[in-house]
């Protein structure tokens, strides 16, 4: 589990394409001594297990499975990349509870100053938009955001300048490519209320519990 504030900016060294699987050489800044293979680690959003350590570097191995549903297919040698250590139990939640499960990929449409940030409009694939609501939480390549509004199939960001600064997504232009995962908490309320009707309930019980306020 992860938080969305990214701790550094890595780059891909290497990139070794097996038959089932491919491996991540990543450079990160972070002290060797803080990372232990197995560990989980957030590589532009996505969750993966860190399989060694040589010097400066991780090695990460990713599934066909998640390279299907993420950008890092399309990943290239020198590749910035946001990386974030797993959650521990003791640590504040600064940004959302972000699972590392990319739900899928992202395409920026536009991008400019606002004010003194960068507003960001991203469409993204429908199965995707219906979790994404104004106000809400959203991890961008791993990056904690808020989405100020939402529309169709897209919806739209400011990044303030220190996220621009400290993460990849300063330097990103139209078209393209990021992982999006969506609030976590949407998933559960879609399920719960799912399995409600089909007992033959209806949203009645969530208002009366006090779970949806208002009409």
């Amino acid at each position: 589990m992860f938080t969305g504030i990214i701790e550094d900016v890595g780059a891909i060294a290497g990139i070794g394409k097996g038959e089932g699987r491919w491996t991540f050489t990543v450079r990160t800044g972070f002290n060797p001594g803080d990372i232990r293979e197995g560990d989980s680690i957030a590589v532009n959003g996505v969750c993966l297990t860190v399989t060694a350590l040589v010097g400066g570097s991780i090695h990460a191995d990713a599934s066909l499975e998640t390279l299907s549903l993420t950008t890092l297919r399309g990943s290239s040698i020198n590749d910035r990349v946001n990386l974030e250590r797993a959650m521990r139990l003791d640590s504040r939640l600064g940004g959302h509870i972000v699972m590392g499960h990319v739900d899928g990929i992202g395409r920026i449409v536009a991008i400019g100053p606002e004010g003194d940030s960068l507003k960001i409009e991203i469409e993204t694939p429908a199965e995707i938009s219906r979790y994404i609501v104004r106000k809400g939480s959203v991890a961008i390549d791993g990056i904690s955001l808020t989405v100020n509004d939402q529309h169709d199939n897209r919806f739209t960001l400011n990044v303030i300048p220190y996220s621009a600064a400290k993460t990849t997504i300063g330097s990103k232009n139209p078209g393209d490519r990021v992982n999006v995962e969506t609030d976590i908490l949407g998933r559960y309320v879609e399920k719960f209320v799912s399995r409600r009707e089909q007992d033959g309930s209806d949203l009645d019980f969530l208002y009366r519990y006090g779970y949806i306020k208002g009409r």
